[in-house]
């Protein structure tokens, strides 16, 4: 049964991990109207995550490295609690 939750755990993660990873793709693309499906969900389950580090970190030149910040946390979090839950087992 622990087995399974650290595997749903682990998979949201890695689910998020690839949305994020395609919004930030995406966003090099000028022809996308953000306001469209499946764009604007893509955009609005993302964007909750991606503005916590985009207040703390403004964009330099044009770019926004908030993403990276974002994905790395992203990835410190998915270790610490799976690894939890892996000790808990």
């Amino acid at each position: 049964m622990t087995n399974n939750i650290i595997f749903v755990v682990n998979n949201l993660f890695e689910i998020y991990f690839w949305l994020i990873l395609v919004r930030c793709l995406l966003s090099f693309v000028p022809s996308i109207d953000w306001y469209k499906q499946p764009f604007t969900a893509l955009k609005d389950v993302t964007d909750l995550y991606l503005d916590i580090f985009r207040r703390i970190i403004p964009p330099f030149n044009g770019l926004d490295f908030s993403p990276i910040i974002a994905i790395i946390v992203l990835q410190i979090l998915q270790y610490v609690i799976v690894f939890g839950l892996f000790k808990l087992q």
